[in-house]
């Protein structure tokens, strides 16, 4: 996945927007205001740190060297996700989408409706 597939995939959800609150160089990708994705898109390699689900954080971690804690985040909840080409860009995908869905089941019903999101 390239730098701008992966700009205009974060930005083909619900209200996703791309905002830059640390540096120019820094994307973060949020959803009412909450972020679901970090990059930076000149980087080198290319990383992007997404919200996981603790338990499948470590598991996807165990089974994929591309895969580990997010690198400033709560290592918890966060991966970080180097985009070289090693993981298919499916599963890449799967993982964003899954980082907007976490985000997206944290805010409130009725924001979550309007999203039109289960």
């Amino acid at each position: 996945m390239t730098p701008d597939e992966l700009r205009t995939f974060c930005l083909s959800f619900n209200d996703a927007v791309e905002d830059f609150p640390f540096d120019p160089e820094t994307s973060v990708f949020k959803v009412a205001g909450k972020m679901f994705a970090l990059t930076a898109l000149g980087g080198r390699p290319l990383t992007v740190n997404l919200k996981c689900d603790p338990d499948l954080a470590v598991q996807l971690r165990a089974a994929h060297p591309e895969i580990a804690p997010g690198w400033h985040m709560n290592k918890r909840h966060w991966n970080t996700v180097t985009v070289d080409g090693d993981l298919p860009d499916r599963q890449l995908r799967e993982l964003i989408e899954d980082s907007y869905d976490l985000v997206v089941a944290g805010l409130p019903r009725a924001r979550r409706l309007r999203l039109d999101r289960p």
